[in-house]
């Protein structure tokens, strides 16, 4: 009899290759990037909650009213502080302070090979499982709506769909993995990609 393999193990098998990182132009050879350009450091927490169950990734909207990225669905996490010890500390900190998460309660499994974005940041995604439950806090002014998508929805390469838009006069490509009412683009989708992608290996 065949058993289904443990979703926390496949990813903690996952997350311990080596791999290239991934970036916001991927999917866009042809961008030129100017030249100088110096990335700077931060950090983001791939959430994955068991407590209703089955493995559910936690996920942020922000808020509307934001300059940068309003409305957009991201993961909790920032810009490495200078009293952050590593990009680790910087996504527990940025956790705690956007949903609520304490600090303690995150398993960290691993983490993803870093992903340069548009906006000059060298992103490192930290994913981690909580066992625990706890009650999330969204941080006023920043986010909207704190909420979760199955694990294995964003595990399925299948989900994955590249849409484009208009950026800067020229079309520009990006992975989309939508989920109900939630329209999860950009870094995040890419980098949801990129996990997908070592877990189906």
């Amino acid at each position: 009899m065949r058993t289904t393999p443990d979703p926390i193990e496949r990813l903690r098998v996952a997350l311990s290759h080596p791999g290239p990182g991934s970036s916001d132009f991927d999917l866009n050879p042809d961008t030129v990037l100017p030249e100088g350009r110096k990335l700077r450091p931060a950090g983001v927490l791939v959430p994955i909650t068991l407590a209703a169950g089955t493995p559910r990734l936690i996920l942020t909207k922000r808020s509307s009213a934001l300059k940068h990225h309003p409305g957009q669905i991201a993961f909790p996490g920032g810009k490495q502080d200078e009293g952050d010890v590593d990009v680790t500390a910087t996504a527990l900190r940025e956790a705690q302070e956007e949903i609520g998460l304490p600090a303690q309660l995150p398993e960290i499994l691993g983490h993803l090979p870093s992903h340069e974005t548009v906006t000059s940041f060298s992103v490192t995604p930290v994913v981690a499982v909580l066992r625990d439950p706890f009650q999330s806090i969204p941080e006023p002014g920043e986010v909207d709506e704190v909420f979760s998508v199955p694990l294995e929805h964003v595990l399925d390469p299948a989900n994955y769909i590249v849409e484009s838009r208009r950026w800067r006069g020229q079309k520009r490509y990006y992975f989309t993995v939508p989920f109900g009412p939630y329209y999860i683009w950009g870094a995040t989708a890419r980098i949801l990609r990129g996990l997908a992608a070592r877990v189906n290996e």
